[in-house]
């Protein structure tokens, strides 16, 4: 630590082998920049899970839709599921087994029924209609593809034979499960092979992002930031500490998540996976907000200032005045 005396012996220690003060403006300019923690920047910074479960609340915390506050957004629920009383997540949740997303309205599924019975199975794949080439009745425009369900705001598709079958809420194994005990008496021989994919599996990805837009994937499981490294990961303007996800519910409920990435407790929120059509937004730091403000007249200034600052530097350097 330098005294006093010793920091002034320096600065004319300076000013006497005439440093040019615009590369001490500079080496300063840098030292307040290297001087820059990583505390809002790093993710997972803590490791002590049980020293942090108390403060968890404050790390990952959701608030479902109020009624009184927003028109668009209802059935406000004071406890959320998974959540403790006092707003923070039981710590067992998400830390055991495999993510199984459930089926929403407005889904579209893709239902495969393969077995040895041809005839059996056809009537349960919806197929697209062949189109044949006039001209040649040997060939054909397009080739046969499925069809995909949809998935109805009261949360049923209409199914070949059975009509409407709920499917709301299920995860896709549950799914197979009850198609295979309904089709089984029409199979003589062996059970079919039901396969079931999510067809329009996505989420959007908003704010301070390199890329930001809408993210499909095909493996109907993506936790945060696997997302966020769809979208190019966060830029140096993006709040770490308050992430925002915007979740709608299977019945149509609304609510709000909020994550810090920082904390390595944030594998235990109910958003490290998310869910088809969730929308991720990353808020802008201070810094970014604050230069959205600066207008003409500001910029000008700062401009201004930033010649001021050089004119005063070459003074000093070709007049050669000390202190």
């Amino acid at each position: 630590m330098l005294s006093l005396s010793d920091l002034i012996n320096n600065l004319n220690l300076m000013y006497t082998k005439k440093i040019n003060p615009t590369l001490i403006i500079l080496i300063g300019m840098f030292l307040m920049i290297s001087c820059a923690g990583t505390k809002s920047i790093a993710y997972f910074q803590k490791t002590d899970r049980s020293s942090d479960s108390s403060k968890h609340s404050k790390n990952s915390s959701v608030k479902k839709n109020d009624h009184k506050n927003s028109k668009d957004l209802k059935n406000y629920s004071d406890t959320g599921k998974g959540q403790n009383e006092d707003g923070s997540y039981k710590m067992e949740m998400n830390s055991v087994g495999l993510f199984d997303a459930r089926i929403k309205p407005k889904d579209l599924l893709s239902i495969t029924i393969v077995s040895s019975e041809p005839e059996a199975s056809k009537m349960y794949n919806l197929v697209v209609p062949q189109i044949a080439d006039p001209a040649n009745q040997n060939s054909l425009f397009s080739q046969p593809t499925l069809q995909t369900y949809l998935v109805d705001n009261d949360g049923n598709i209409n199914f070949p034979v059975f009509g409407k079958i709920k499917v709301a809420n299920l995860t896709r194994k549950e799914l197979e499960s009850m198609l295979l005990e309904k089709l089984a008496p029409a199979f003589s021989k062996e059970k079919p092979i039901i396969t079931i994919r999510f067809a329009n599996y996505s989420v959007n990805i908003l704010g301070e992002v390199l890329k930001p837009g809408k993210y499909e994937t095909s493996n109907d499981r993506l936790t945060i930031f696997e997302g966020l490294a769809l979208a190019g990961d966060l830029t140096i303007y993006g709040r770490r500490d308050n992430v925002k996800v915007l979740r709608e519910k299977v019945d149509g409920s609304k609510e709000y998540i909020t994550m810090n990435l920082n904390d390595k407790n944030i594998i235990y929120s109910p958003a490290y996976y998310l869910e088809q059509n969730d929308v991720v937004y990353i808020e802008p730091n201070k810094s970014r907000s604050k230069s959205s403000n600066y207008g003409a007249a500001e910029s000008f200034g700062i401009t201004s200032l930033s010649v001021l600052l050089t004119l005063t530097s070459l003074v000093f350097t070709v007049f050669k005045f000390k202190l």
